[in-house]
């Protein structure tokens, strides 16, 4: 009875940490504000609709949001774009969700949370240039013709995986390194994986998935977290129910629900 006393003392104190940490420290009390991409794209969103909790980044939101103690008639989405999201400033969210790569210089006008997804990255192309010779070996891909949005980590990993023979374009965003890739001025683009399969079969014609980097092949694998204003008091409470949900599993059957569909996809030699 003892050992029960002290088991359920320490699940009810869990509990309580939950449902207080986040107390007072968002913008609206008792409500959650997360954000996403304006329109939010399958498989982090399904439907562009975060408020049915489908998708990856949708299910991932609802999860973290029920460990801070918030239901999910307390959590509220509006929309931004990414590049507005990662400016410094006062956000009119909470968090954000929107595959935003964690790194140094981003770390120095926003904040982030713990890592709540490593991705692979995948090299998107066309079913012509696949048609064409190209490979999914690094020797192969050293020749294309690559483009990336000037804006993401894709720039710096097309030099720590691959080392193209030529400078990458440049492009303001990914829709525009796709239509880039539409009209035939790029060869290929590295995207994370998920991303990759939904544009090779949704937004281009002839859309091919030549190959994958493993998420452990690069030094620097890309870690998604979420997004906050710089100084948030909120991050001890988001860091904290990511790390709850990542050692109790959840977090990992989430990742198996939504993102299965990132198999099947060859490895590049």
């Amino acid at each position: 009875m003892k050992f029960w006393t002290t088991a359920a003392a320490m699940m009810l104190a869990t509990t309580a940490y939950a449902d207080t940490c986040a107390t007072g420290k968002t913008l609206t009390d008792g409500v959650l504000t997360v954000a996403t991409g304006n329109p939010a794209y399958y498989p982090w969103v399904m439907d562009d609709a975060p408020e049915s909790g489908k998708g990856f980044e949708a299910a991932v939101a609802y999860a973290v949001a029920a460990e801070m103690g918030f239901g999910a008639d307390a959590v509220t989405w509006v929309r931004t774009s990414f590049d507005q999201a990662i400016q410094p400033g006062a956000k009119d969210f909470d968090i954000n969700m929107q595959q935003f790569s964690i790194t140094p210089e981003r770390e120095e006008m926003v904040d982030f949370s713990v890592p709540y997804y490593t991705s692979a990255m995948a090299v998107l192309t066309t079913k012509s240039v696949v048609d064409g010779g190209a490979m999914a070996e690094v020797s192969s891909l050293k020749s294309l013709i690559w483009g990336a949005d000037a804006n993401t980590t894709a720039v710096p990993m097309l030099q720590d995986l691959i080392a193209p023979e030529k400078d990458p374009l440049l492009y303001d965003d990914n829709a525009d390194v796709t239509a880039a890739m539409q009209a035939g001025q790029i060869d290929a683009a590295l995207f994370d994986l998920p991303t990759a399969l939904y544009l090779s079969a949704v937004v281009l014609n002839d859309g091919a998935l030549l190959g994958q980097f493993p998420a452990d092949r690069s030094e620097n694998p890309d870690q998604f977290g979420m997004l906050m204003e710089e100084g948030s008091a909120l991050k001890e409470c988001v860091d904290a129910a990511i790390t709850s949900l990542s050692e109790s599993g959840k977090l990992a059957e989430i990742e198996a629900e939504w993102m299965q569909a990132t198999t099947g996809v060859p490895l590049i030699k």
